[in-house]
């Protein structure tokens, strides 16, 4: 089995810390997998829609046509890209971030060979829709890299965020700007952030700016993830729309493998399995105030968060596991294109 895999963004900086990349990795390794990206507006002189994303790559995504089994493209919102209907081999569309309320284009994806979310109530909203073509396919990472490492929940509170924004925009949208106020309002609370080589310089200014420096560490470039945790009580991801970050942020299954509870904001479909399990807390509001309360509550039931944490990140989100579902869902797309 051949598959080329398809992405609408720029191509990251550091692909290496960036979830999308690593999830892929894993997959093109075993399933004899490329990468492409779809997004122009690198080199482009003039800003290209999304809607003509891949157009611009026609040639060499039909060259590749003729070597391939599958597509397998990742988008954190069910867009319909035209460039799909063109493709002739059979698509398989990962809807990475949560489905939202309102109806895609069910036509267009009815058409597609699979589509795959990553969260319950995404799969309970396509199927409702009437995909019937609709699947769940939890995301998984190396769950080898990781060790725990004790840390008594007392002051300071220290706290990583590894979803770092693309835009300047997303400072706030992705709770950025609410963390630093809720680091102003407690001198007790301190915060790592990891970067990924946009906006640093950014960043730091603001940091600067609001003389955060002995609260709040920037770490810009790779890290060994394992190691900053080993120096934290728990993770953060936050976001006020739903398709911002992935339905499971790779950061928050990174702190659970290493046995440190979570934080996640309401918006954020992996906020259900928090509720569900304990293994950490949810974040009702992108702002300051909440942040504080989530963990303070965080704090007075940590050692049980903790032990979920570290009992549930082994098992649950193994990248075997993940590797699995996806060729349970490729087998069936290619069984059922022969027979179509």
């Amino acid at each position: 089995m051949k598959v080329l895999y398809q992405l609408p963004i720029l191509p990251p900086k550091l692909p290496q810390a960036e979830a999308f990349s690593q999830e892929i990795k894993a997959l093109s390794e075993h399933f004899n997998g490329e990468l492409i990206y779809l997004n122009p507006n690198e080199r482009s002189p003039l800003y290209i829609p999304r809607f003509l994303f891949g157009f611009q790559r026609w040639p060499e995504i039909r060259r590749r046509e003729a070597e391939i089994d599958l597509h397998h493209i990742y988008n954190p919102d069910p867009f319909a890209y035209p460039i799909l209907r063109w493709l002739r081999r059979p698509v398989v569309y990962s809807i990475s971030g949560g489905v939202g309320e309102r109806p895609p284009n069910l036509n267009f994806f009815k058409a597609l060979g699979a589509v795959t979310v990553f969260d319950e109530q995404s799969l309970e909203r396509l199927q409702h829709w009437g995909l019937r073509n609709a699947f769940l396919v939890r995301t998984g990472i190396d769950t080898s890299q990781f060790t725990y490492t004790p840390l008594a929940p007392q002051p300071p509170i220290r706290l990583m965020m590894g979803s770092a924004p693309w835009t300047l925009a997303q400072f706030r949208s992705k709770g950025v700007d609410a963390l630093l106020a809720a680091a102003q309002q407690s001198p007790q609370l301190q915060l790592v952030f990891l970067w990924r080589g946009v906006l640093a310089a950014e960043m730091i200014e603001r940091v600067r700016q609001l003389q955060l420096q002995a609260q709040v560490t920037v770490l810009d470039g790779l890290v060994d993830v394992n190691q900053v945790l080993a120096t934290v009580h728990a993770s953060i991801v936050l976001a006020t729309e739903p398709n911002l970050v992935k339905a499971y942020p790779h950061s928050l299954l990174d702190s659970m493998a290493a046995g440190k509870p979570v934080l996640v904001s309401r918006a954020i479909p992996m906020a259900e399995y928090v509720a569900a399990t304990g293994c950490g807390q949810i974040v009702e509001q992108v702002d300051a105030a909440a942040i504080l309360a989530a963990v303070d509550a965080l704090v007075a039931n940590y050692d049980q968060a903790q032990f979920i944490a570290q009992r549930l990140g082994q098992q649950d989100f193994s990248q075997q596991r993940m590797i699995t579902s996806y060729q349970q869902v490729y087998e069936q797309v290619l069984k059922a294109n022969d027979h179509g």
